[in-house]
């Protein structure tokens, strides 16, 4: 009889005694999944009761995989299980396969704390062994990493008619490449070539997520190009093309944008003239005209010849801007700057030109060619603060002060197609290094 009552407590007991913490995953798998396209991994964690301290979703590493944490909002989730009730969080990860084959998830610890008979106690929940296929690209015939996504449009804009220049004037052409089902960090750069005759400067490109395009979500990457000249004649700025997969129609297609004619007019130079105005005036009178001329005669060559060389003045004037625009302490004092005052993603993205301007293929190669361990710790908090939590704060002066101090770029560099945007490696070396001053 005891026996029975024992079993008949155990019973009851059994579903207390087995609320624990415990993770579930779930991916957006359409079974065509191709290198280059951004998975949707979604995790949800559940406790009994509730939180006492929210769950610390760690950045996956995945060989041969880009993976990053959005930064979108937590969902909130209820549920029962066995009469049980467990209170849930839902985070997204993106996950962009760079060859085919089967990407297998680690089994990682997630941190948490819960309550526990009303105490908050300590606790994990371990994610479950979970796989994807990527299979190849239509046909098997693949050169580079492609980039896949939905909808991808690329326009541009010029600010003035291209065939109403003068000489010294500036033409501003703006490139915006939009793209569904994508990060912007993730949409590779237009190859914009170069315009003969013309001079160009290529602004820092901007980077845009959430954005709203005939109903269709995505990001964008918007490049802007400056074109001068100091001749006239007619120019041409080469046609554009962009390569990407097509997610709907599972097929590689190209957009690509027309040539662009140029026509650069001579400056028009008015000369006024001075025609004499002989009078037959008394000698003193004469005298004193012909004083006056003497003085006025230079200032008058003198202010033709500075309106015919005001044009090249003003050329020159500008070229030399540019220059020191573009020259490397003026770089590195625009991206002292941005760490001082930009926000975090501004930031990342100026940290991804400056690498690539010294010739690496990535921040973290950067990093790594760096002899600073300060560095190395802030840019690692950095990353962990876009791609993981926002649980540790980063010193913006002492990446400002840092920054600088970088080794000579290197002189040949083999570059990728896709920048490589995984911190993983990075972070977890730097980890004993993010308490640094």
């Amino acid at each position: 009889m005891k026996a029975i009552w024992l079993l008949a407590l155990l019973l009851i007991a059994s579903p207390c005694l087995a609320a624990e913490p415990f993770a579930r995953v779930s991916i957006d798998d359409d079974g065509k999944i191709v290198p280059g396209q951004q998975v949707h991994v979604i995790i949800e964690v559940f406790v009994p009761d509730f939180f006492t301290s929210p769950p610390q979703f760690p950045l996956l590493d995945i060989p041969n995989a880009v993976v990053t944490l959005p930064d979108e909002r937590a969902q909130n989730l209820v549920q029962t299980i066995d009469g049980v009730e467990y209170s849930g969080i839902r985070r997204r990860y993106a996950v962009v396969p760079e060859i085919p084959g089967t990407f297998t998830l680690p089994s990682a610890a997630i941190e948490l704390g819960y309550s526990r008979d009303g105490k908050p106690v300590k606790g994990e929940a371990r994610l479950p062994l979970t796989s994807f296929q990527v299979g190849d690209l239509a046909g098997g015939a693949r050169t580079s990493l492609a980039f896949a996504a939905r909808g991808l449009t690329v326009t541009q804009s010029f600010d003035r008619d291209p065939s109403t220049l003068k000489v010294g004037d500036a033409l501003v052409r703006t490139i915006v490449v939009f793209a569904g089902d994508t990060q912007a960090m993730m949409i590779p750069a237009v190859d914009l070539r170069t315009a003969d005759g013309l001079r160009q400067y290529i602004k820092p490109p901007r980077i845009e997520d959430g954005v709203q395009v005939d109903r269709l979500q995505g990001s964008r990457r918007i490049e802007t190009v400056v074109y001068t000249t100091d001749k006239s004649g007619d120019f041409k700025i080469p046609a554009v093309s962009y390569s990407w997969f097509d997610l709907d129609g599972h097929a590689q297609r190209t957009s690509s944008l027309p040539a662009t004619t140029v026509a650069v007019a001579a400056a028009i130079h008015s000369r006024e003239r001075i025609d004499p105005h002989l009078q037959d005036e008394e000698s003193h009178r004469h005298s004193r005209s012909f004083m006056l001329a003497v003085v006025l005669v230079p200032f008058i060559l003198l202010g033709a010849l500075a309106r015919r060389a005001a044009p090249r003045v003003f050329v020159w004037i500008s070229e030399y801007r540019r220059f020191r625009r573009n020259s490397r302490r003026a770089q590195l004092r625009r991206l002292k700057t941005v760490i001082l005052v930009g926000n975090e993603p501004a930031i990342y993205s100026a940290l991804q030109n400056w690498s690539h301007d010294l010739g690496y293929r990535s921040i973290s190669e950067w990093v790594q060619n760096q002899d600073s361990p300060r560095l190395r710790a802030q840019i690692g908090i950095l990353e962990r603060r876009l791609f993981r939590s926002r649980d540790m704060q980063f010193d913006r002066a002492v990446l400002a002060d840092v920054v600088g101090n970088a080794a000579p770029p290197v002189t040949a560099v083999v570059k990728s197609a896709l920048p490589e945007l995984n911190p993983t490696a990075l972070c977890a070396r730097d980890q004993a290094g993010y308490s640094a001053p």
